[in-house]
């Protein structure tokens, strides 16, 4: 964001004031970090439902008789075997293979492809999708017209059906268009908790009687984006500027599973010329020995001391009581449980490797 430019903010910003939330500036918007502490919030996440604002995130429309070859080319991920009402997560890269941005794309009628991408990026996202389009394909940023909101929680689907009782054919990473307070939306099953969740895109001008709605069942209550990153932290999920950006490939980021080689796509031949001079980077998963948080910017290193790599993400974990982190090693990537040290030149503490993701009790596929 253009440090000259205001800061944005969703149509929830004076509820989220009224209700005592800590607004921080967020990707060009004000957004709520906390409400009633982030620990706090986690764990009604974890526990009943959290319910998050999520109205600053893209939305991006492709559609027309060419809209698949457009978005085949573009992302990551095999769109042709994507049915009508299905999502998928994937990746848009830039000829050199790094992350332009990562993204879940909806398909919801045969031409017509919803993209939810990171707020920050949504410009540039869109002129990047801008420069493939051709024969009838075209697409249009409907994000000042959509509001978004996350229901996240092992009681989402109950509290959901209160409002929605259709919601309940919803499967995991399946989209569907409903009536919610007598107005036509989007819901999908997906999040980024680790937790049985619905993502509900609402019209802008309603979103916030829709969020007065669901907060009004006491199974219920807001969390903000503290909650969020730790959560997603310890499912070891990627977030643009910490494990992925323009100059970082998805080979560096551990996220080849969302790379489907099969076809083309951009940045496909930068990626297969690196994979076959070796990756020099690898991501690793660690666990503090203590409480101690790992944050983004310390080095990790050896057992001799050496610097390695450096901590993408870091945060305390309430699940484990232990600091748990993401970083980018030299490759190959450090075995699990094996130890390295975390933090600065002049303090570091002890930790191991372990498996992704940190957390393994959750509700998602419930």
């Amino acid at each position: 964001m253009d440090p000259s430019e205001a800061l944005q903010y969703t149509p929830l910003y004076d509820d989220h004031v009224s209700r005592g939330a800590r607004m921080v500036p967020f990707g060009g918007w004000s957004m709520p970090v906390q409400y009633t502490g982030i620990i706090e919030e986690y764990w009604q996440c974890r526990k009943s439902t959290a319910l998050f604002d999520i109205c600053h995130m893209g939305e991006i429309i492709v559609h027309g008789d060419h809209a698949i070859d457009v978005l085949e080319k573009i992302v990551t991920c095999s769109l042709a075997s994507l049915g009508v009402n299905r999502c998928r997560y994937g990746l848009m890269l830039n000829t050199l293979g790094g992350v332009v941005d990562d993204l879940i794309v909806f398909r919801l009628s045969d031409n017509k492809y919803l993209l939810v991408v990171n707020a920050a990026n949504t410009r540039k996202d869109l002129a990047h999708i801008q420069q493939f389009l051709h024969g009838q394909a075209s697409c249009q940023d409907i994000s000042a017209k959509i509001g978004k909101l996350d229901l996240q929680g092992p009681l989402a689907r109950e509290v959901l059906e209160a409002l929605c009782p259709e919601v309940s054919k919803l499967r995991y990473f399946q989209c569907d268009e409903f009536f919610l307070l007598d107005e036509p939306c989007w819901i999908s099953r997906t999040g980024y908790t680790g937790e049985l969740g619905y993502e509900i895109f609402y019209p802008w001008a309603k979103t916030k009687i829709l969020w007065q709605k669901i907060l009004e069942n006491d199974k219920v209550k807001p969390a903000g984006l503290g909650a969020r990153d730790v959560l997603r932290i310890e499912m070891a999920y990627s977030l643009y500027g910490h494990e992925i950006s323009d100059d970082i490939t998805p080979l560096d980021a551990g996220l080849e599973a969302f790379l489907d080689f099969r076809k083309d796509f951009i940045g496909k031949p930068a990626l297969l010329e690196k994979s076959n001079r070796s990756v020099a980077q690898e991501i690793i998963y660690f666990v503090s020995d203590d409480r101690r948080s790992p944050r983004q910017g310390h080095k990790i290193f050896s057992l001799d001391q050496m610097v390695i790599g450096e901590v993408t993400s870091g945060t305390f974990s309430p699940a484990l009581e232990k600091g748990i982190g993401i970083g980018r090693v030299v490759a190959p990537r450090k075995d699990v449980g094996e130890k390295i040290y975390f933090g600065t030149q002049a303090n570091f503490w002890p930790g191991r490797s372990v498996q992704k993701p940190f957390y393994q009790n959750g509700s998602l596929k419930q």
